[in-house]
């Protein structure tokens, strides 16, 4: 069964070894995710499928992790010393292969190291979580409705499961919403982040779907696609979005949004 649903960003200045004296400038969102955690160990979850897109990425399936073991590290930023380690959850991993190989095209794979958009939410959510089990899932490059699909069929899996499920979409909006971003600026970053962040809450899940792809691509944005998965799981669902923070001091958009389950 589901309960919880969250999304979330990926900066890697939220791991302190990393951000030091730069972590004040993503205040809000820090104490975003502080929020977020202890709604997810109120929760008391066995699972957690996290979406990221920065994993090992298909061009025309998406991928679904069942390593048995993971590793957490963010030695490629410079961060020696911070190291976790999860365990896989095979089991559903394989329930959810055989479920849905013939209706979406996905594909196994057992990679140890976690990528950064799926373990930075992990650092800072399940730091008081025991036992945990883990299914990273890596958004492919099929089309929007694709995703929202695969998002409708993982639903009946998960509620109809006896483990209790949180699901958490990993993603940033624009980076392209000032002359300091990541990408170069464009007007287009500030109309596709007000705009998705206005139908998340209107639950406008049609809207997002329908979002003009130029749009899209000028915003140069690395969340849609996960946040189109988690949108698919609670279409059937009541759920309530609380918006927790949004920002964009460095240039990219960042957004907590817990998905209440009722």
């Amino acid at each position: 069964m589901l309960v919880f649903s969250a999304i979330v960003p990926h900066p890697p200045i939220l791991i302190p070894a990393l951000g030091q004296e730069n972590l004040n400038l993503l205040k809000k969102t820090t104490e975003a995710m502080e929020k977020t955690a202890e709604k997810l160990l109120a929760s008391n979850p066995e699972t957690i499928i996290i979406i990221s897109p920065h994993g090992p990425f298909l061009t025309n399936a998406f991928s679904l992790n069942i390593a048995p073991n993971f590793t957490l590290n963010f030695k490629t930023f410079g961060d020696i010393e911070t190291e976790l380690q999860f365990m896989g959850d095979i089991g559903f991993g394989h329930q959810i292969k055989e479920a849905l190989e013939t209706k979406i095209p996905i594909q196994l794979i057992s990679q140890v190291n976690l990528d950064h958009g799926t373990g930075i939410p992990l650092y800072c959510l399940t730091k008081n979580l025991k036992n945990i089990k883990i299914i990273p899932l890596v958004y492919s490059d099929l089309d929007n409705q694709k995703h929202f699909e695969l998002g409708q069929k993982l639903a009946d899996l998960i509620q109809h499961s006896k483990k209790r499920i949180a699901v958490i979409a990993s993603g940033d909006l624009s980076h392209a919403l000032s002359n300091d971003a990541p990408a170069p600026y464009s007007e287009d970053g500030k109309i596709f982040d007000k705009t998705l962040i206005k139908m998340i809450e209107e639950k406008n899940n049609a809207g997002i779907l329908n979002l003009d792809q130029t749009l899209i691509k000028n915003a140069v944005e690395c969340g849609l696609k996960s946040i189109l998965i988690l949108l698919g799981i609670l279409n059937d669902f009541n759920y309530a979005p609380e918006i927790y923070s949004y920002e964009c001091p460095l240039g990219v958009g960042y957004l907590v949004c817990n998905l209440a389950i009722n």
